[in-house]
């Protein structure tokens, strides 16, 4: 009777890099299927939410493309730096909004990803995010 064995890489330096790249394309996907189901909103409903976000239309528009992995990233980046859930300013709508917000349209995401990844955020995070200033409020850190 022969046994199945699980094949080895021959090059196991390379499966990191393609699980990246892995991961970019299903970012990407992710980020098609959002513009698509907002291109099927109507206009008057994308304003709407537009609206409710603080943003135009635009940038609601831009904001779709960005957004995949954003909200996971701003909550590891909230229990990195020991925020509590039950903390009332995360109660607060417009606060979370307003994180979110600047999560998305941040340019720093493969950075803070990796900075998360290997502990290091906590040290770094006011050198990239532009959430930096409501994170020291949140955690009570002098700015």
């Amino acid at each position: 009777m022969q046994t199945q064995q699980t094949p080895q890489s021959h090059y196991p330096g390379l499966e990191p890099i393609l699980d990246t790249i892995a991961g970019w394309i299903n970012n990407y996907r992710r980020a098609a299927k959002t513009r698509s189901e907002l291109a099927q909103v109507g206009s008057d409903e994308v304003a709407r939410i537009a609206h409710d976000l603080n943003v135009t239309p635009g940038e609601l528009a831009n904001l779709t493309s960005k957004t995949t992995g954003s909200v996971d990233l701003l909550y590891k980046m909230l229990s990195a730096l020991g925020v509590d859930r039950e903390n009332k300013n995360l109660n607060d709508p417009r606060m979370i909004r307003d994180l979110e917000r600047l999560c998305f349209a941040c340019d720093h995401k493969a950075r803070c990803a990796h900075e998360l990844e290997v502990g290091a955020a906590k040290e770094h995070y006011r050198e990239y995010c532009p959430n930096a200033y409501t994170l020291d409020v949140l955690t009570g850190r002098p700015h």
